[in-house]
């Protein structure tokens, strides 16, 4: 496996909607590199899951303002990912 596939995706995105989304309609949300483009994407997951991807939509998640005490700041900005995979594949999250 290429380190640059690896650097492409960062991490999953496991929250109650998104496991929702894994059971009934077979797709997966990741963190991903904010320069990584669809096709990029594509091959990374293909190659590090061995799955055959249908279609991906990808969302510019932007920061939103934090406070903690009198200290604010911005929470970071990311790409995530929606995967959606062919009939019969599956990935296996944690």
């Amino acid at each position: 496996m290429d380190t640059k596939y690896l650097e492409i995706i960062k991490a999953p995105v496991i929250t109650e909607k998104g496991s929702h989304l894994a059971q009934e309609e077979n797709k997966y949300i990741f963190k991903v590199d904010p320069k990584a483009t669809k096709q990029e994407i594509k091959n990374a997951i293909e190659k590090i899951f061995k799955v055959k991807v249908e279609s991906i939509s990808t969302i510019n998640v932007k920061p939103k303002k934090k406070r903690v005490g009198r200290y604010s700041g911005m929470s970071n900005k990311y790409k995530k990912a929606i995967i959606k995979l062919e009939n019969g594949q599956t990935i296996e999250l944690g």
